[in-house]
């Protein structure tokens, strides 16, 4: 039998990891990865049931021997559990329903097309640095109450903070990456001081002011746990968007025909945007520490193995997606796991979703045609959490006006 060769890090199988993911549904439900204390899993049933499991497999990850968390620094939401997650959650999950979301659409069109306005002015862009990277920024800057002045600053964090997630799974932070990120942390936490002082004095119809004055049975956010929360949903906010956005562009170049569909009929693009999550998911995996001791598939699982669910790996399913190789616009909802499950199904799912939905929308309309510029292989995301590209140059065509 040939050895399973799964590098997470490889980039021949960053840019097409599904026939390796294939193989481990076949074959490795359980792949121990050799010398460390990790295993990842690719079937869909088995992701389903460690992500529906908090209490065998949990969010929170212990720091390394030797390093302690600051006392200002406490979990994120994306790091614990319930019941201290669900009171996180809480707090904040009004400011993300559906409703808040369908009453952002207006500004996210606004927005989209003055963009779209701007990248058809010049004819020949990048279309990350023209319209997936600011639109999610922009939206995710006005739903917090950032300055737009201040939008360029989230960004540059939200890459610094991203740029190395998921490398500890598969060996500890570096004192120097730490170092890093606390510095960078210090940094956002100096810049969001003053404006919580100001929503204290002066509330405003954003999302700073909903935390600060977020309450529920009597528990209010610590200082510390509202900044977690704003970290966290300025990275949720922009970067799954960015990418996913991104690959619904690339996915459509891929398959002509099913651009064509999309044109004549845009009616299918919420569908569109779903079938991208699923066939191009920009979110590869989902972590889990083992709490305590179990077994999956006779591979007996002692407390503190990570486990790692490969989502992507999930969503290419054959037992629950007919043709999942297969590229279709018009296949029906299916049981996706792009936003993850359970407890920690992606807070700003609908959001990312609606934004990706108004960005094609809107890219569509305005255009009569896009390409490629050349063939040249695009610039992988630098985190293999995401599968993405950090520039797409396209030469746009506009769309001919009506007589």
């Amino acid at each position: 039998m040939t050895p399973f060769a799964f590098n997470p890090f490889d980039e021949a199988m960053r840019r097409d990891p599904y026939p390796v993911y294939a193989r481990g549904r076949a074959e490795f439900p359980v792949h121990e990865h050799e010398g460390l204390p990790v295993v990842s899993i690719f079937r869909h049933a088995d992701i389903q049931a460690v992500l529906r499991d908090p209490a065998t497999f949990s969010s929170d990850f212990p720091l390394p021997p030797g390093i302690t968390r600051r006392n200002d620094l406490p979990n994120s939401m994306l790091g614990q559990d319930p019941p201290e997650h669900t009171r996180l959650r809480s707090l904040v999950n009004q400011a993300f329903t559906p409703r808040m979301i369908r009453q952002l659409v207006p500004r996210m069109v606004e927005i989209a097309e003055e963009l779209v306005g701007g990248a058809l002015a010049e004819g020949r862009v990048d279309l990350v640095q023209a319209l997936t990277y600011p639109l999610p920024v922009i939206v995710i800057a006005e739903i917090i109450g950032v300055p737009p002045e201040d939008r360029e600053r989230l960004k540059r964090w939200s890459d610094a903070l991203i740029a190395n997630l998921g490398i500890a799974l598969f060996g500890g932070p570096s004192e120097e990456r730490l170092a890093r990120e606390r510095r960078l942390i210090d940094e956002m936490r100096a810049y969001f001081v003053p404006l919580v002082d100001d929503r204290r004095r002066t509330p405003r119809e954003d999302l700073l002011s909903g935390l600060v004055a977020a309450e529920l049975e009597g528990s209010k956010l610590s200082f510390d746990e509202m900044l977690q929360m704003l970290i966290l949903i300025l990275v949720a906010g922009n970067e799954t968007t960015t990418t996913l956005i991104g690959n619904s562009v690339i996915e459509l170049l891929a398959h002509p025909e099913q651009l064509a569909l999309v044109r004549a009929r845009p009616e299918l693009l919420p569908g569109a945007v779903e079938e991208v999550l699923r066939f191009a998911s920009p979110v590869q995996l989902d972590p889990r520490r083992v709490a305590r001791p179990v077994e999956l598939h006779g591979h007996a699982l002692a407390p503190d193995r990570i486990v790692i669910s490969w989502l992507a790996s999930a969503n290419r399913d054959d037992t629950v997606f007919e043709r999942p190789d297969v590229f279709d616009v018009t296949r029906k909802p299916g049981r996706h796991l792009a936003f993850g499950l359970g407890p920690h199904h992606c807070l700003g799912a609908t959001l990312a979703a609606t934004e990706a939905e108004t960005a094609l929308r809107v890219l569509l309309a305005r255009t009569e045609s896009f390409r490629r510029v050349d063939d040249e292989p695009l610039p992988l995301h630098p985190s293999p959490v995401f599968r993405g590209v950090t520039s797409l140059p396209l030469e746009l065509v506009p769309a001919r006006r009506a007589a």
